[in-house]
């Protein structure tokens, strides 16, 4: 079995824009905090949608967040059992390593890599 896309982010310049642009178009609830890293999205800037407004009944969970000096982006995580291990793979496959494992020495952390066609793709899960 492969493995199952977890998460999902919009991140942008103003993600209290984004969260009132997305609220009422998809009728989201958000709680607002820190992201896993700072170099996901600026500290207090990350709104974590509520997973009942997602509608989807499953476990898939998404946030809103960035600030000043994050480039937009639609990004999706998928479940890992092991972040770095996958992107010691991606770099195998010819992707290259943005960010990760962060946070350094957490349980839970998140990986992104570029894919060969330019495309960046999120792992999350424990650090083994």
């Amino acid at each position: 079995m492969g493995q199952r896309v977890v998460h999902f982010e919009i991140i942008g310049a103003d993600p209290g824009r984004l969260r009132g642009y997305y609220g009422e178009l998809f009728g989201w609830e958000y709680e607002v905090g820190d992201a896993t890293t700072d170099k996901v999205s600026q500290p207090g800037m990350y709104g974590f949608i509520h997973g009942h407004t997602l509608g989807d009944g499953g476990d898939l969970n998404g946030g809103i967040g960035g600030g000043h000096g994050f480039e937009p982006r639609v990004l999706f995580y998928v479940g890992v059992p092991d972040v770095e291990a996958a992107l010691q793979r991606a770099e195998s496959l010819g992707g290259k390593r943005l960010l990760g494992p962060e946070p350094k020495g957490a349980k839970f952390a998140v990986g992104q890599f570029v894919d060969p066609e330019g495309n960046v793709v999120g792992v999350a899960g424990p650090l083994t």
